[in-house]
């Protein structure tokens, strides 16, 4: 009797273990994985993971593109924008087409590069500031692009002030001049007042469009 007790102990033991192991979810198949992934109830609808700060993961590594265009609609370059924790990652290449030296670059608010009329890139509106914010500097901005006697550059920059989501279907625009990024010392004035006014601050006096693309989904 006492054999046949502890026997029926230890499979009812064993039953209650087998039986905590069963649920709805599966071990995933996914390589590369450590811990192994397990999909089911606990993962998000859909298989989709869930970022705890609120931004899909499926996002991460998302690229948009831009042909970049000069006033003749000539392609003079490419930009790519990759999705990068908060915010962008950029690259920009310059193959022709622009004079030696800095060029202003910005992210405007249109998303049309008309390169006709006599403000060729006018269409692509101002730089682009996304909702919630204002002032100087703008969500869009940039840093400038660096090109040589050759007539070509490449750059490549982040930026935490925009998303993916929210320049596609924007322009980017490269201008004929340097940004001074606002930097005007008190020395100089205008209207009365010390530093920069606010066309510098808005525009970085960086001058005419020289370049444009509109930014499309990768």
């Amino acid at each position: 009797m006492k054999k046949s007790a502890a026997a029926i102990a230890t499979a009812a033991t064993l039953g209650l273990a087998l039986a905590g192991c069963v649920n709805s979810e599966k071990p995933s198949t996914a390589p590369g994985t450590t811990p192994s992934v397990v999909t089911g109830e606990r993962g998000a609808p859909g298989g989709i993971a869930q970022d705890t700060e609120g931004h899909g993961a499926e996002h991460e590594g998302s690229t948009a593109t831009a042909k970049l265009v000069d006033a003749a609609n000539k392609q003079i370059g490419t930009a790519v924008f990759t999705e990068e924790g908060k915010g962008i990652h950029v690259t920009v290449t310059v193959t022709g087409g622009l004079t030696p030296g800095f060029h202003g670059m910005h992210i405007h608010s249109n998303g049309v590069c008309d390169p006709s009329g006599a403000e060729p890139f006018s269409s692509a509106g101002g730089h682009l500031q996304v909702e919630g914010h204002t002032g100087h500097p703008s969500s869009g901005d940039l840093v400038s692009i660096y090109i040589g006697a050759n007539g070509e550059g490449a750059t490549t920059t982040s930026s935490e002030a925009v998303t993916l989501k929210q320049i596609t279907g924007k322009a980017l625009v490269i201008h004929a001049g340097a940004d001074n990024f606002g930097n005007i010392p008190d020395r100089y004035s205008a209207d009365g007042r010390p530093g920069p006014d606010e066309k510098t601050l808005m525009t970085g006096d960086a001058g005419g469009r020289a370049a444009c693309g509109v930014i499309d989904a990768g």
